[in-house]
């Protein structure tokens, strides 16, 4: 296989971990935007939606890179919240990317809320962009979701963010009680992965194993 490098515009080793999973067969290198370009300062996630702070996090880091970038906006939707914390999620409780705190917050918001009515999904949406590239101005984006409900006490050890509350009825865990590998199969960003993996590889050129 040809092997191709590729940006992967996140600090959150969480992320990095399971893109690099997704991805570990198609000889494209993922790199953290940390080794690629260790002084950028993180990208203003001032859009209304996934899709918009995707595609800015992506341009950003392709342009101070120059190398194709994939970037990842995601989060939680709860409908007893109207949605909320959505694009907020990863700062839902002021600081950003404080776990204990969104989750905490999370679970004030909810308390009294009956289990029938916490229904929410993990939403994403990935974005390349390679403005030195064959793209151009343009960018390849896909999204996946995964419903599920949000629990009223945290369970499991892994993952980050809100998996320890997030409750998977199919699979009959929260995504902190999976291993990489079952979350990698079902997550919302495996989703959005495998829509956009077809794309990724024509792009690269890059032959499926």
């Amino acid at each position: 296989m040809t092997s191709s490098q590729l940006v992967f515009a996140t600090r959150n080793q969480g992320k990095l971990v399971e893109l690099r999973a997704l991805l570990a067969d198609t000889g494209i290198a993922v790199v953290s935007v940390g080794d690629a370009a260790p002084d950028l300062p993180d990208t203003v996630e001032d859009g209304d939606t996934f899709l918009a702070n995707a595609t800015k996090k992506a341009r950003e880091v392709a342009e101070a890179t120059g190398l194709p970038a994939l970037a990842d906006d995601s989060g939680l939707e709860v409908d007893a919240l109207d949605g909320a914390p959505g694009v907020y999620s990863a700062r839902f409780a002021g600081a950003h990317g404080d776990d204990q705190a969104n989750n905490d917050k999370l679970l004030a918001e909810l308390a009294g809320v009956p289990s029938a009515r916490r229904t929410a999904r993990f939403r994403s949406v990935l974005v390349l962009a390679d403005p030195r590239g064959r793209l151009g101005a343009d960018v390849m984006s896909a999204d996946g979701a995964c419903e599920g409900l949000i629990l009223e006490a945290p369970r499991g050890s892994g993952g980050f963010g809100y998996d320890p509350l997030f409750y998977a009825p199919e699979l009959e865990a929260t995504f902190a009680e999976l291993g990489v590998g079952t979350k990698n199969e079902l997550s919302h960003r495996a989703r959005a992965m495998r829509a956009l993996r077809p794309l990724l590889l024509d792009y690269f050129r890059v032959a499926n194993a």
